[in-house]
């Protein structure tokens, strides 16, 4: 072939190759950012709302698609953040804490590069037995086989604490079980268990399915009776509050329990302007994340700094500086 008619050829090959990508519409080409959500259990909330977040961030940040993973909750979350295995993730703060400090169970690995983007809900540290076991109080859990949470969770950090708090030595008062929540209703349903502690939004799906089952009345504890000795030993992070009566089927009276809030976190490196478009984005679909889990309602931008106990990313601090809105 004639070297003329190989470079024509070869000018029209790129011309209309050029052509066929231009008409792509947008949406249907490759998204270029992919991002990972560390969530929790399935029987919990943070699955779900992640869920939903990864969502609404794939159908309104450009060139970005979001997927939640099941994992076993903070503790593990916060690690997988500051690996980089994932890019944001929903924590507890008391976890988040212990984790930017590098104390507790991050002692071996130290201080760990994740960032607040967002206080989300709170979350209610639940200690559910049933009726009939002779459990009425925290106390009578002495003796008695009890799931403290799954391992690598912040349910299993916070339950451990009220736990001591009540003066219960978890590894020598108590028959330990260490399952999630889904795991726990399970083994109480089978007599496995006699208690189980769970940490989060209401309602959860699956306290909700035990307290519906057949022949069943379940007994949410009070958990707060000793909340100075956990402000004095861990700081002013868990607080007083109450779950009502009518969150799950049989309860006879409104319970106070201890409650910690809830962390959407994201790496420290983590670019600025895409933690910025997030934030914007999630908050500006909030009516789509209610629709998920109703504990979204509480997400709002008035709320949205208030007691974090890690600092806030640059692109998250963008965001709120422009909406005039304080950091704590």
């Amino acid at each position: 072939m004639p070297t003329q008619r190989r470079v024509f050829y070869s000018i029209l090959f790129i011309v209309a190759t050029f052509i066929l990508f231009s008409s792509i519409p947008a949406g249907a080409q490759t998204k270029g950012t992919r991002l990972s959500i560390a969530t929790g259990g399935t029987g919990g909330v943070y699955y779900p709302l992640g869920g939903g977040m990864a969502n609404v961030i794939s159908k309104s940040v450009p060139n970005t698609e979001a997927t939640a993973e099941v994992t076993s909750a903070s503790v593990d979350n916060c690690k997988l953040v500051h690996a980089g295995k994932a890019d944001l993730a929903l924590i507890m703060a008391d976890t988040g804490y212990d984790s930017y400090k590098g104390l507790e169970r991050f002692k071996p690995g130290g201080p760990q590069a994740i960032r607040n983007v967002a206080v989300l809900y709170s979350n209610y540290m639940h200690f559910v037995t049933l009726e009939g076991l002779g459990i009425k109080s925290l106390s009578d859990l002495k003796g008695k086989r009890v799931s403290t949470g799954s391992p690598g969770s912040g349910t299993e950090v916070m339950a451990l604490r009220v736990l001591e708090s009540y003066g219960i030595n978890p590894d020598k008062d108590i028959k330990r079980e260490r399952l999630g929540v889904a795991e726990s209703v399970g083994a109480i349903k089978d007599r496995k268990v006699d208690a189980f502690g769970w940490t989060g939004g209401l309602p959860t799906a699956a306290v909700m399915d035990l307290a519906a089952t057949p022949g069943v009345k379940i007994r949410v504890l009070n958990c707060a009776e000793h909340l100075d000795q956990l402000t004095q030993k861990y700081g002013p992070i868990y607080f007083k509050h109450i779950i009502p009566k009518s969150t799950y089927a049989q309860m006879d009276s409104d319970v106070p329990v201890a409650y910690v809030a809830n962390l959407l976190i994201c790496r420290e490196k983590m670019d600025a302007g895409l933690v910025y478009n997030i934030l914007k984005t999630l908050l500006e679909h909030q009516p789509e994340l209610v629709a998920v889990h109703k504990e979204a309602s509480n997400f709002a931008l008035a709320t949205a700094t208030v007691g974090s106990p890690i600092p806030f990313h640059p692109g998250a601090i963008k965001f709120y500086q422009e909406k005039g809105i304080k950091l704590n």
